[in-house]
């Protein structure tokens, strides 16, 4: 794998205050991803905001356009967050942004990124797509797209795949080693909104689903090991435990 996308929940950076930004918790992101690089493998980063704004849950009667573009203003205060925590773990950084900010980040533009992940750095995509109505799920896959990324890395924390039903209310729910994409679109599981899903198919994309803080899960996915739930076009949709027993 020459090239990866990995797309971090906003709640990531909350740690327990749910809200904001918590330097412990993002210190323990960047300590992860720092830990993961140096194997040759490029990276960017797309990151939520849903620990400052959610459109849908805080807009209230507030336009729906002009909800989206707050919570895309508070992806670009985590991608900076984030940025300042990297950089303290000696790893080279670059925010660009959708919607032009270029007092703190660069705008986006494909070949420039393109260049700083061939120089070996992080460059943490912020503002969504520059567009409401569209999710950061959906960011991650079109901005893995457009740099021809082999993988986009769906980051969770504490559940280590995907399951068949939440398997924090379900004890008996099963986790998936592999999905056909088709089938996560035909079952409705929650991995990426639809959009995503269907970017990715529709030009081959595989998505890897796994822990973040499990057991180095990142390194080892870099690595190019097999980690929590593998979805892609040609897969055929097992259970970890068939998989295993297989």
């Amino acid at each position: 794998m020459q090239r990866a996308l990995l797309k971090l929940s906003g709640e990531f950076l909350a740690g327990e205050n749910g809200f904001g930004v918590a330097p412990d918790a993002t210190r323990s992101l960047a300590r992860e991803i720092a830990a993961a690089l140096g194997r040759g493998v490029q990276l960017a980063l797309v990151v939520g905001g849903g620990n400052f704004w959610r459109g849908a849950q805080h807009g209230g009667d507030m336009d729906p356009a002009t909800a989206d573009y707050v919570g895309m203003l508070g992806t670009v205060m985590n991608a900076m967050a984030l940025q300042d925590a990297l950089e303290k773990q000696g790893i080279d950084t670059r925010v660009q942004t959708a919607i032009a900010m270029q007092a703190i980040a660069e705008p986006y533009i494909r070949r420039r990124a393109l260049r700083h992940l061939e120089k070996g750095r992080v460059v943490i995509f912020g503002g969504g797509t520059g567009n409401p109505f569209f999710t950061t799920d959906t960011t991650a896959a079109l901005r893995a797209l457009e740099i021809d990324a082999d993988l986009v890395l769906m980051a969770k924390n504490g559940v280590d795949g995907v399951y068949d039903a939440d398997p924090r209310r379900h004890p008996e729910a099963r986790r998936f080693a592999t999905l056909a994409t088709m089938d996560v679109l035909q079952q409705g599981l929650k991995v990426m909104d639809a959009t995503a899903i269907s970017l990715c198919m529709s030009r081959d994309l595989p998505i890897a689903v796994f822990d973040i803080f499990t057991g180095g899960s990142l390194q080892r996915l870099l690595a190019g090991e097999h980690v929590g739930t593998r979805i892609a076009n040609d897969a055929v949709t097992r259970y970890a435990a068939e998989a295993s027993a297989g």
